[in-house]
């Protein structure tokens, strides 16, 4: 059984701790290098979608399985957002980092359905995954929020051919977003108001979607709506790899989609990425890495799409003693 991890921003912090086995996983391996993508780009090299802008919100509408997305309507990322103003730009605050729970999410996504009636639809994924289905499709040209995460944002954004189009549409939202009750209630408790959705991922979905893999484990809705597609098993994220291997088969190849560091490191600083980087060598890399040795698992795959490197390991490399495991941030 071969277990590929995709971990971005792995490399990216400055300050980064001891991994005895994660280290050991990378000195012990075949390094491959490629050009660096985002994770939202390499899922879309992976599951062999065109070229072209990512239709991430046609993907993402079909991760629950409830029929949302066909092959005709045209599709948008929503993701919810918090806008700090400034003078002339503003600063982002993805979902994920503003504490919203599903009762909020289903909430706000309700108010908006509401408001707009059965032009729009808006359809919550996951509480910080939104996704909406528009009229009439039109250009967009922006990233995600993840991508745009703890940075002054151009109130100009998005941008394209139809940007006045989505500039109007998006103040029509904050403004629904505004007036709802909940966003005081949720200042009361400390946590940011949710005061506008970001846009991003528009089109329709593809033809097709095809994929190595034989399973998808991740607790993206992206990755989960192109499992779907390419028809493949998707489960959410365990706790670790230990409850992972108990429900995993003993052959194929399966990904595990491991984004907890991304968020961390633009939102939390070194400190926030430093604990979720222990907790993957705790809960993750080294369950794997003595599962390799155990021969429970023939290879493990460790990809950085940020930086373009891979690491590729079988149980006889790690008998080649003399690759000595190195400190994490050499590989930065």
């Amino acid at each position: 059984m071969h277990c590929e991890l995709v971990v971005p921003a792995l490399f990216a912090a400055h300050e980064i701790p001891r991994l005895p086995s994660l280290e050991l996983l990378l000195a012990r391996g075949r390094a491959a290098h490629a050009d660096s993508l985002s994770l939202e780009a390499w899922l879309a090299e992976g599951f062999d979608l065109a070229e072209g802008p990512l239709p991430a919100g046609a993907i993402t509408a079909q991760a629950d399985g409830t029929g949302h997305a066909d092959r005709n309507p045209f599709w948008l990322r929503a993701d919810p957002v918090h806008l700090r103003l400034g003078r002339a730009r503003v600063t982002l605050i993805p979902g994920i980092g503003c504490n919203i729970s599903r009762d909020d999410a289903i909430a706000f996504v309700a108010a908006l359905n509401g408001h707009f009636g059965a032009e729009y639809l808006f359809v919550m994924t996951r509480p910080e995954q939104w996704c909406l289905r528009t009229p009439a499709e039109g250009a967009l040209d922006s990233l995600s929020p993840l991508e745009l995460a703890g940075q002054e944002v151009d109130t100009a954004l998005p941008r394209g051919a139809e940007a006045a189009r989505w500039h109007a549409l998006m103040n029509e939202i904050q403004m629904v977003l505004h007036e709802h009750p909940l966003n005081a209630e949720r200042e009361r408790r400390g946590d940011p108001s949710i005061n506008s959705v970001w846009l991003w991922g528009a089109g329709r979905l593809p033809a097709a979607a095809h994929a190595p893999w034989h399973s998808v484990t991740a607790d993206d809705a992206l990755a989960a709506g192109l499992a779907r597609m390419a028809g493949i098993r998707q489960r959410a994220l365990t706790p670790g790899a230990g409850e992972w291997l108990e429900g995993a088969p003993h052959e194929g190849r399966h990904l595990v989609v491991l984004d907890s560091l991304r968020a961390a490191l633009v939102l939390g600083g070194a400190d926030s990425h430093v604990e979720r980087l222990t907790a993957l060598e705790s809960r993750w890399f080294a369950p794997l890495l003595e599962a390799l040795r155990a021969d429970r698992i023939g290879m493990v795959t460790v990809q950085v799409p940020d930086s373009g490197h891979a690491y590729e390991t079988v149980r006889s490399d790690l008998r080649r003693f003399w690759r000595r495991a190195r400190p994490l941030a050499a590989y930065a």
